[in-house]
């Protein structure tokens, strides 16, 4: 039976929350799960996030449908009964938090974030600028008419102060930077984008047309048995920064062959490469050389799972297109994560989690638009995102080995906030509990030992573990082994 228990940490009001079989259920009928899986898993533990969003709540069902997900899969492979899958708040939520837990012991780990990047009251409202890469930087220096890399959070905010907030989002992004003006959810409902994305799910799935896939022209190491869900399952990672790459992190734990491709001119945000990389081997490819291109072909004719996060147009623009990956490659599960969803004018737009909470409402919860935004406790939207996409690689992996079909899977942040917005409140703490040191485990990494958080949920009691210390960009041949 499905266990449900929730307790006070005592620092709140008490109060349980509610609606949690709905919500995890929920996300797993949205999967496309069996319900009788629900009858393994066992949810529980005590609020960890002070937020008037059921942010521990969701942290807790994200993590469960994909640990779910992974021993589902497990069981199809084994043929055997489904294992008990438990899922503690605490594991969950401090997985939320897994950028800003992570601790170097013994080296310097840099900033998570750029100096100039963060909130700024503009004329009529407050916008974000998000600076963590450099080319976003330049962007918001060059809008500014400040000097390359002379900015500082002054010269920023004095500069801003005359500009309207819809203007200077719109010129940072015309000057390829990334920029969000805060509004309320109901100036969200109303905009031109957001009264499209207002309907954007938190996960949907296409399933290819056409007859089933010969069980002989599947991978042969995928078919059988398995020590871990995901052994012998090949990942090719075309993702950045925090959503996808906690998504192949999660299939990593799990037994995942993950190979992460980048430009070779590609500078990831210095921070999360330690925390993002663990379990995987990572690659530079030139997608835009024929060499590069042959390379990329050779190793989706091996991958059981393409993951990536490209703006849409990006792989059609390099000749890999969805038409061609059904055509050459039937048995490939692609999956797919964005920011401001798959549909309305914003559909190609940068975006990252903080963006997109200034946007949706989320930021401006506490109040309007013109009051200090309020954002989550946690980057929630990305890792949110994340799980549910390992959850729907999962999915169609159990799908592909039990009917011989591939398909596609995908997930957006704007997606995840309407799922987000749309839970039940969650619990008053006075204030957010403090994480104890049992939320993290010394590891090693190619820079030295770090303080990490550990794979969240558990499978027949035993939690997913890396194989591979997390190391730089770039440091393995394009090739899976």
């Amino acid at each position: 039976m499905l266990i449900l228990e929730s307790t006070s940490t005592g620092e709140g009001t008490g109060r349980k929350s509610s609606g949690m079989k709905n919500d995890a259920g929920a996300l797993w009928e949205l999967l496309g799960g069996d319900a009788g899986c629900l009858e393994s898993l066992s949810l529980s533990g005590d609020v960890w996030f002070a937020s008037p969003f059921d942010v521990t709540g969701f942290a807790r069902d994200a993590v469960a449908v994909a640990t779910l997900g992974a021993a589902e899969l497990h069981a199809v492979r084994d043929g055997r009964p489904m294992a008990r899958v438990t899922v503690d708040s605490l594991e969950a939520c401090a997985a939320f938090r897994s950028e800003a837990l992570f601790e170097a012991i013994g080296w310097e780990r840099p900033p998570i974030w750029d100096p100039i990047a963060g909130d700024y009251r503009a004329r009529d409202r407050y916008v974000r600028l998000h600076t963590n890469y450099a080319s976003h930087r330049r962007a918001v220096e060059k809008v500014l008419a400040i000097g390359e890399g002379t900015a500082t959070r002054e010269a920023v905010q004095s500069a801003v102060a005359s500009i309207r907030g819809a203007e200077l989002e719109r010129a940072v992004v015309e000057a390829g930077g990334c920029a969000a003006v805060m509004y309320t959810r109901e100036e969200w409902l109303t905009h031109e984008h957001g009264s499209v994305a207002k309907d954007e799910v938190p996960y949907s799935r296409i399933a290819y047309d056409g007859g089933a896939i010969p069980l002989a022209d599947l991978p042969r190491d995928v078919q059988g048995r398995a020590a871990r869900p995901f052994d012998g399952v090949r990942v090719l990672d075309l993702t950045r920064v925090l959503a996808g790459p906690v998504c192949t992190r999660f299939l990593a734990a799990h037994g995942a062959e993950v190979l992460r491709i980048d430009p070779p001119w590609f500078e990831e945000v210095p921070a999360v490469v330690p925390d993002t990389t663990v379990g995987k081997r990572c690659s530079f490819l030139a997608l835009d050389t024929e060499e590069g291109k042959a390379t990329f072909a050779s190793l989706l004719a091996r991958a059981d799972v393409l993951v990536h996060g490209l703006r849409p147009g990006a792989l059609e623009g390099l000749g890999f297109g969805a038409e061609r990956l059904r055509r050459d490659y039937p048995s490939l599960v692609t999956a797919e994560v964005c920011a401001y969803g798959f549909h309305g004018p914003w559909r190609g737009r940068r975006g990252f989690d903080s963006l997109v909470q200034m946007s949706v409402g989320i930021a401006a919860h506490r109040g309007g638009a013109d009051e200090k935004p309020a954002p989550l406790p946690a980057q929630a939207l990305d890792h949110g995102a994340g799980y549910l996409l390992a959850a729907g690689v999962a999915r169609a992996l159990t799908c592909r080995v039990k009917y011989g079909k591939a398909s596609a899977v995908r997930t957006s942040l704007v997606g995840v906030a309407n799922h987000l917005q749309a839970r039940p409140l969650g619990i008053a703490l006075a204030k957010a509990p403090t994480f104890p040191e049992t939320a993290v485990t010394v590891e090693p990494t190619a820079w030295g030992a770090a303080r990490r958080v550990p794979c969240p949920g558990r499978i027949g009691g035993a939690r997913g573990t890396w194989d591979i210390p997390a190391g730089p960009l770039g440091t393995s041949p394009p090739a899976f082994r």
